[in-house]
């Protein structure tokens, strides 16, 4: 049996930084309308998550640069930007053609492609995502937007017509929101925003860009993309402290959406802040306490194998990672020995390393955090139960497998949103139906089981509580074409590549009466291309 790992074994891991080369980026503009201005104010210092070791035998983050520290009149200075860009409606972007705005975004994505290197490396060294899994990260996104532009001429195609019913003729297309506040995650910096973003841009919106506070250096080399892709003004980029400049920005009543993936808290502080909340569109994915309910008939290895994954890619740091395990009691036992093999098992190292699984956390106050929930599900009966669980050094974190968790642990209710795995044992079905029924949370469940009938019973009761239920297979967003939201404070509105371009739109109609004279004018407009809204051309 191999040995359990020590806190020296992780120091010795961060050896192999020594022989890397560190991106170092001293960001000193930010782009705002349609130009890269000097900035000579205070800067923010970037770590990375990655640490070195330090002259007194210790490990310290590696700076990567920094940024610049903005305040309220440079966001103000973007708003204005937006503002005039949109123009309420009447500006360059929002009036232009779908056509001529896909172009744009397709030359966004020729450039985007020549950064792949560059981000990737970004990507490894801000966040401490494996070189696979930032290199998945990268060409999943283009995909994504390669996917979006598809969707958005099919969608195009349909509205190429006019309907007459009632004696009234009518076309009806999707038009742009406004002036759009993006904000985007920490653990999918490139990925998730651009979820957000693009669909937003294409539909015509103008977007205010909050970067991440970690993966915010690979967005620099980004902005400089979207400067040359985009008219003046599309893209404003906000940077500062979120809680300083966010609630001002939403108090003039000047934003007309908000998209944001991140906590459910913080949305609900953004949106209580504009004055005219009715007229305020919200896109956000939100908190998630997923759980996988492993049934007494579940193939246990299967059942194990997809536990570990849903709960551990990543460090666990995703919004659908299962969050919380339910395992039947009469298969608890093996369970529990099987999955803590496996989880020790898992490869701890940096980025680099190949098939590398447990890597270093970006968050410097994470470790705090991760053991208070341990102390606290200590102090009222739970333990860590596998060898290696909370070995900790630097940024490497060990996962811990903690059990048994019951209500009034923090693991119990808590989205921990890290390398811990709570894990309950039931006996009565109704146990994790009614934990999912009381929960703040919504968005997805995986079942593991054989039973067709008792599987058939949880979906059918389990739809109306979550968005998505997965059947003997980790919780996860792909494919992108699949809708990804969530019920209760998981989510509100629905991202996907076909979904995302009606979230940031919406139906209107341009309509007249049905007479000689109308159709004359209406024709004429077709046929002599005057519009941008009002058009048969069909895009191919």
């Amino acid at each position: 049996m191999q040995n359990p790992i020590t806190k020296n074994q992780l120091f010795d891991t961060f050896s192999s930084v020594d022989s890397m080369k560190i991106p170092h980026i001293n960001q000193q503009e930010y782009l705002v309308d349609g130009e890269f201005k000097a900035w000579n104010g205070p800067f923010k210092e970037i770590d990375s998550a990655i640490c070195k070791p330090n002259s007194t035998d210790g490990l310290e983050r590696i700076s990567l640069g920094e940024i610049p520290k903005t305040g309220l009149p440079e966001a103000f200075e973007c708003l204005e930007s937006s503002e005039k860009a949109y123009d309420n409606g009447f500006g360059e972007w929002p009036m232009m053609s779908v056509e001529k705005r896909i172009f744009h975004v397709e030359k966004f994505v020729g450039e985007m492609i020549n950064l792949r290197t560059e981000v990737v490396n970004l990507l490894m060294w801000e966040i401490g995502k494996s070189e696979k899994d930032s290199e998945k990260e990268f060409d999943r996104t283009i995909k994504y937007i390669y996917d979006t532009i598809e969707s958005l001429k099919k969608l195009e195609r349909k509205s190429a017509s006019f309907t007459i019913e009632e004696g009234v003729i009518g076309q009806v297309r999707r038009s742009p929101l406004g002036v759009t506040l993006c904000i985007g995650p920490y653990n999918y910096p490139l990925n998730e925003t651009y979820t957000l973003l693009i669909p937003a841009l294409i539909m015509g919106n103008v977007v205010l860009f909050k970067p991440p506070k970690h993966g915010c250096l690979l967005h620099y080399s980004l902005s400089k993309a979207i400067q040359k892709s985009f008219p003046k003004g599309v893209v404003n980029y906000l940077y500062g402290k979120g809680s300083e400049i966010i609630q001002p920005l939403m108090n003039t009543g000047k934003i007309n959406v908000l998209t944001l993936i991140g906590s459910s808290k913080v949305a609900s502080d953004i949106k209580k802040a504009h004055p005219k909340v009715n007229r305020l569109r919200a896109i956000l994915g939100l908190d998630a306490k997923n759980p996988a309910i492993v049934l007494e008939n579940a193939n246990l290895e299967n059942a194990v194998d997809e536990c570990v994954l849903g709960s551990l890619s990543f460090n666990g740091q995703r919004c659908t990672a299962l969050k919380i395990l339910y395992v039947h009691e009469n298969i608890k036992e093996e369970f529990l020995k099987k999955f803590c093999e496996k989880v020790d098992a898992l490869k701890f190292g940096m980025p680099w390393d190949e098939k590398v699984q447990i890597t270093p956390l970006p968050e410097a106050d994470k470790f705090k955090y991760l053991n208070d929930c341990i102390s606290d599900a200590e102090a009222k009966g739970g333990h860590i139960i596998n060898k290696n669980g909370g070995v900790q050094n630097g940024s490497l974190f060990f996962p811990a497998v903690i059990y048994p968790v019951k209500d009034g642990m923090k693991l119990f209710r808590e989205e921990q949103f890290g390398p811990l795995v709570p894990i309950v044992s039931f006996t009565d079905l109704q146990e994790p139906i009614d934990y999912m029924i009381t929960s703040n949370y919504g968005q997805q469940v995986s079942i593991f089981g054989t039973d067709t009938k008792e599987i058939s019973h949880l979906i059918d009761g389990l739809v109306n509580q979550v968005s998505r239920v997965n059947i003997n297979v980790q919780c996860q967003r792909g494919p992108d074409t699949f809708p990804f939201t969530g019920r209760k404070d998981s989510a509100e509105g629905t991202l996907s590549v076909y979904d995302a371009l009606r979230s940031f739109s919406i139906r209107t109609v341009v309509a007249t009466k049905e007479n000689k004279e109308n159709k004359a004018i209406i024709n004429k407009i077709v046929t002599d291309e005057e519009s941008s809204f009002l058009s048969t051309k069909f895009i191919f």
